[in-house]
């Protein structure tokens, strides 16, 4: 290509077009034209950027990995400018930018750069704006993965805590049927035996020591197989069918409450009558429990909406602490559960609300205390804590963990500055929480030691 073919390419440049000849010039003379295969990658991924490219013709493609393979990034084509731009601080690519057809640019080195920014006002200013663009453009990216990742933490979360209440409705239900069913025979059993008065009233005594409350809780193997014999060993002292000791060991039933029915109810009768308490008391006993699981599910519904705030106010308004903090913790019990982690929240008695948007406050509790317990090992601690001091609220989120280096203490609010591996982290969590917190009016600060970390997150209070 030939030098005024050169020029004639830039004057068509979609992006170059309208500078000054003599600043293309200066282009053509600097630049070398550079012809790219399909396939050939142009940069290369932590290596140096070799300078800029004025893309002419053709289609070059940045693919970044994230941990699930690489992924289409940002695209140039004819008429756009890629590589390193004016003023920007790129040293190496976060991936391969690789041609897609045959590609023809003009390659400005490394080094004439700052010479360009001297001598070519206009295509400075042009590429200037290129660069916010394209940064805008990379952060958006990023901002919407890590929102991704957010969301993928928060559902997996969700859904394994929603799991244990629903598989209890589902055995529930499933069971109350042949219940139900046992419940009815035993009622028409019953009803043939033509109690009188005062064993109808021993029945209810029965019936009401049967669905007593367990004040001592849940029984152990032990002492329910326990339970059992003896229930067996009562059933057989009366001449009746051991096998009904399951049904009858799982209630509430008292020795006393059976002897006291057996002394007016006898035969036949007696076998009717401890067949429908047992059936009642366990159709019962299932009926709370799916209730118990339902409202389980209720409650992790309103955590989750306490934590999204999906009603917020665009305005800074009065926010609780208290209820944010809690929320975003019964959001992380899964995680917390599966390292055997304790997560304590202490709140100061009549803590005042702080001035701020609750649902940025609460990501940003939810990006500090998800990193706390991905820096612990197992059976590890993280304390919540929250008080007041002068006019601010100070929370603090103090982890066991191995603690950080100074170098890394350095850079955690570093956009894409992560530790951990590839694919779990962008290294923009805690760069959305610092400015986040800046948003509302708040500081955050971070001492670690070996063993201590702790997080400091200072906000105004309410007026």
């Amino acid at each position: 290509m030939s030098t005024d073919d050169l020029i004639d390419a830039l004057t068509a440049h979609r992006t170059l077009g309208t500078v000054p000849r003599e600043e293309l010039v200066w282009l053509t003379t600097h630049g070398t034209v550079r012809h790219v295969a399909v396939g050939e990658v142009v940069s290369t991924k932590g290596t140096p950027v070799e300078g800029m490219f004025i893309v002419l013709s053709g289609h070059i493609v940045l693919y970044v990995d994230r941990g699930s393979g690489p992924q289409k990034a940002i695209e140039w084509r004819g008429g756009d400018v890629s590589g390193l731009l004016p003023y920007s601080r790129l040293v190496a690519p976060p991936g391969n930018a690789v041609a897609q057809e045959d590609t023809t640019l003009v390659a400005i080195p490394r080094d004439q750069l700052r010479a360009m920014i001297r001598e070519c006002y206009e295509v400075t200013a042009i590429l200037v704006h290129t660069m916010v663009d394209r940064a805008r453009m990379f952060t958006s990216g990023d901002l919407l993965n890590e929102k991704l990742l957010s969301l993928g933490k928060l559902s997996a979360g969700l859904a394994h805590e929603l799991n244990n209440p629903a598989a209890a409705i589902e055995r529930g239900a499933a069971l109350l049927e042949d219940r139900l069913e046992e419940a009815e025979q035993a009622a028409r059993v019953l009803g043939a035996a033509r109690l009188d008065t005062a064993q109808i009233e021993a029945l209810d005594q029965l019936r009401s020591s049967c669905l007593a409350t367990r004040v001592s809780g849940v029984r152990s193997p032990l002492e329910e197989a326990e339970r059992q014999e003896a229930m067996a060993d009562w059933l057989e002292d009366h001449g009746l069918d051991p096998a009904l000791s399951d049904a009858l060991a799982d209630t509430s039933v008292t020795f006393a409450a059976l002897d006291s029915v057996a002394a007016r109810v006898q035969g036949p009768a007696l076998d009717a009558v401890l067949r429908w308490a047992a059936s009642g008391c366990a159709v019962r006993g299932l009926a709370s429990e799916i209730q118990e699981a339902a409202l389980r599910v209720s409650g992790l519904v309103m955590a989750i909406k306490g934590f999204t705030h999906m009603d917020q106010s665009t305005a800074a308004e009065p926010v609780d602490l208290g209820r944010g903090l809690s929320n975003t913790v019964a959001v992380l019990r899964a995680k917390a559960r599966a390292k055997s982690a304790a997560v304590s929240v202490e709140m100061e008695p009549g803590l005042p609300p702080v001035r701020g948007y609750v649902g940025e406050l609460n990501q940003v509790w939810a990006n500090l205390i998800d990193n706390a317990l991905d820096a612990i090992p197992v059976s590890g601690r993280v304390d919540v804590r929250a008080a007041r001091e002068g006019s601010r609220v100070l929370v603090r989120i103090v982890d066991n963990g191995a603690g950080m280096p100074e170098e890394v203490r350095a850079r955690i609010f570093d956009p894409f500055f992560t530790t951990k591996p590839v694919g779990q982290g962008t290294g923009l969590g805690l760069d959305i929480a610092r400015r986040l917190i800046l948003h509302n009016d708040g500081l955050v600060e971070v001492e670690s030691e070996p063993g201590r970390t702790e997080f400091r997150v200072f906000l105004p209070v309410a007026n």
